[in-house]
């Protein structure tokens, strides 16, 4: 067991992190060697890493990244942000569009992929009209965490708790849906209250904009796939990766864009960093060391079966080791009851999503704004964005535990 324990703190080490240290080896390559590591040392047999690797999950992640990925090489992403960006509107009042827009698409497109798409328009943009960008850009990146706590395909860390809880699309909707939604309006205001009278930037930092093109056609076919995914996912028994597989192979079979391009855009990282945690924690699992320590936490008054509990935990774990496998690490020790399961998804998906703003590296999402506004020469330092993101943070989270503790 202690090479066991061993291989699996050095793998969350990385995790929170964001490498190991001392190696030139990311989150996704720790995954990768700490799985290869338990199948070679005989922590996890082969049989049970195959095992242990939930393919329904991945699957309806893959799915629905081809999906996304259909609205980014059509243009539409680059195409919205510009219509945004330069609308003739009062810098506030372009801030909640852009808060507005941007938590809708991450609620209905896996928000890292909105992000990664939108980010380096927006910057360009708001240069441009000699805007200061980094209250759009913060604005943009807290409402992507927060809106895409709302539903199942908002964003991997939900798909992966709804799956492991076994909620339905509008059940899931139904307890993470209002929270995220009130979020917004947080969201604007703490960030236009925090910048007021710094809206402007010189315009010396302006910057040329180029002409965005979108392709029509594979736009409006992206949207009638989506909307009959959605639609799938509530009246449909049918299991749903493999509606968001079928929703893949629609989109991929394709007379006018490669799907080369199309895979380009899809996360192949994230998908083989799941795979890797899947194995090392299963491995973990197998010691029962997990089962003494919730034993441990719950003779300590720490009940993660306590929805209120488990919201603190995962926001807590979520920043230490990130969403997605601080979401895996708690999966597998919930037993809810009947009347709990909605309460216990509620308190997955938003203490992830909303405590994802208190810091630059509790999401990727602030990680890519932060990096993508430094290319243009704008730095949000850690100071910077947590002076933004604590109090948005903290007073979704206070919503967040309201409504928990009404659904408990």
């Amino acid at each position: 067991m202690d090479l066991t324990l061993l291989i699996f703190l050095i793998v969350y080490l990385a995790m929170g992190l964001g490498h190991l240290p001392g190696f030139r080896v990311d989150r996704t390559g720790a995954a990768l060697v700490g799985a290869l590591a338990m199948l070679g040392t005989g922590r996890i047999t082969p049989q049970a890493a195959w095992l242990a690797i939930d393919y329904t999950t991945l699957g309806l992640l893959f799915g629905l990244m081809v999906v996304s990925a259909t609205f980014v090489v059509s243009g539409f992403y680059s195409w919205v942000a510009a219509r945004i960006a330069t609308l003739d509107v009062t810098p506030p009042l372009l801030l909640a569009i852009l808060v507005a827009v941007g938590g809708g698409l991450s609620a209905m497109l896996t928000n890292d992929v909105v992000v990664v798409a939108m980010t380096p328009l927006l910057v360009t943009i708001t240069l441009s009209r000699g805007l200061n960008p980094i209250p759009f850009l913060l604005g943009f990146c807290f409402a992507a965490n927060t809106a895409s706590a709302g539903t199942i395909i908002g964003s991997p860390q939900n798909m992966i708790a709804a799956q492991g809880l076994g909620l339905s699309f509008t059940g899931f909707l139904k307890v993470a849906g209002l929270p995220a939604l009130l979020s917004l309006p947080i969201v604007w205001g703490i960030i236009a209250l925090l910048y007021r009278g710094r809206w402007q930037r010189s315009p010396a930092a302006a910057t040329v904009v180029t002409t965005i093109t979108v392709n029509h056609w594979e736009t409006a076919k992206a949207a009638l796939v989506t909307l009959i995914v959605v639609a799938a996912f509530i009246v449909s028994a049918w299991p749903r990766d493999l509606i968001a597989l079928s929703a893949a192979a629609v989109l991929l079979m394709n007379r006018r864009i490669a799907s080369t391009d199309m895979m380009k855009n899809v996360d192949g990282n994230l998908i083989v960093l799941l795979m890797g945690l899947f194995v090392v924690n299963a491995a973990l699992a197998a010691t029962g060391l997990p089962q003494h320590l919730l034993v441990g936490l719950r003779a300590a008054g720490f009940d993660l079966q306590q929805p209120l509990w488990l919201f603190l935990v995962a926001s807590v774990l979520s920043n230490v080791v990130g969403n997605n496998p601080a979401v895996m690490l708690l999966i597998p020790s919930l037993h809810p009851g009947g009347g709990e399961v909605d309460a216990m998804g509620a308190a997955l998906a938003l203490g992830t999503g909303f405590s994802s703003n208190l810091v630059v590296f509790g999401s990727l999402a602030g990680i890519i704004v932060v990096e993508a506004a430094a290319k243009h020469g704008v730095t949000i330092s850690f100071g910077e964005f947590c002076r933004a993101g604590i109090p948005v943070g903290l007073a979704c989270m206070a919503v967040a535990a309201v409504w928990i503790a009404l659904l408990a």
